[in-house]
């Protein structure tokens, strides 16, 4: 492949970074709409994708585009659903058994299943720099994620092994929409893509008021911030994502996202005056050594292409 070629793929590997940092900021909005209003993980959801589907619809709502969405419908669907469902599931987890758990669950699993399934298609090819940028990639994660949100204190063992359980499927669904992101984003484009996932998750979301009623927003502050999740972590964020999503392989997609609890540590050392521990720094420099090593590696793999 072409020099030009590895520069769009760098492009695509920092699109996908920051993707996962737009998702880091938005770990703490939703911490605080969490602990301060009282929202719940499934109104939370729906009001992100409802506000990102508007915004969306606004820029990318064109008839051209249902009419390329009506061959893959199917697959839409089942994207779209699957990608409301990773978030609910992750947030459930957090809410029963608090942060640290089930991020490290929901982070560092689909990596090591999205490059399983990789290998065994034949997408990825397993070489010592794919080993190294794994393993230092997933233990930068545990290291700056296992002082980030608390611990679980005394939970119940059915909470504890329902809130695991919530972070396994969270980590198989996020595993299972990566897979067909770069398929999807490359046959209907970035833009539409988003547009018509962010509608089906928002309608899955508000199926999710049958069993638990959704709350409206009565005041600016919770209303403010459901904006900026819905703007900024659901269409910019997803968007970014998926333009990334159609030009990396998806091991390099899932690691590139990895810099989600980096971007929420750091603004919590930033803003909430947190200290980081030295762990946490060394978690951050092998974080962000994995992605300059996945980088050249993507970049190698260009050169020796035919």
């Amino acid at each position: 492949m072409s020099a030009a070629q590895g520069q769009r793929s760098t492009a695509a590997l920092l699109a996908a970074c920051g993707a996962g940092a737009l998702w880091g900021t938005g770990a703490l909005v939703v911490n605080l709409l969490i602990v301060r209003h009282g929202f719940s993980p499934e109104t939370i959801s729906f009001w992100r994708f409802v506000v990102g589907a508007v915004v969306l619809l606004a820029v990318f709502g064109r008839p051209a585009v249902w009419r390329a969405v009506r061959p893959q419908l199917g697959l839409v669907l089942a994207s779209g659903t699957c990608m409301a469902m990773y978030v609910l599931c992750w947030f459930l987890g957090i809410e029963r058994i608090g942060a640290s758990i089930p991020t490290l669950i929901a982070l560092c699993l689909p990596p090591v299943l999205v490059t399983g399934v990789a290998v065994l298609r034949g997408q990825e090819r397993v070489d010592l720099a794919l080993l190294v940028v794994l393993a230092a990639a997933l233990g930068g994660t545990v290291l700056i994620v296992s002082r980030h949100g608390g611990g679980t204190g005394e939970v119940p063992g059915e909470v504890m092994l329902a809130g695991v359980g919530f972070s396994i499927t969270s980590a198989m669904l996020y595993a299972a929409f990566t897979l067909v992101s770069g398929r999807l984003s490359q046959s209907l484009g970035a833009g539409p893509m988003t547009l018509c996932l962010t509608i089906v998750a928002a309608i899955v979301m508000g199926l999710s008021s049958i069993y638990r009623p959704l709350a409206w927003p009565a005041e600016v502050p919770p209303e403010a911030w459901l904006l900026y999740l819905g703007v900024v972590t659901a269409a910019l964020a997803l968007l970014a994502f998926s333009w990334g999503a159609a030009r990396l392989t998806p091991t390099a997609l899932t690691v590139a996202t990895l810099v989600e609890p980096l971007t929420a540590v750091a603004l919590s050392a930033l803003l909430l005056g947190e200290h980081l521990s030295a762990g946490q720094w060394v978690g951050g420099l092998l974080l962000m050594s994995s992605i300059w090593g996945l980088s050249a590696r993507e970049a190698r793999l260009h050169r020796v292409a035919p």
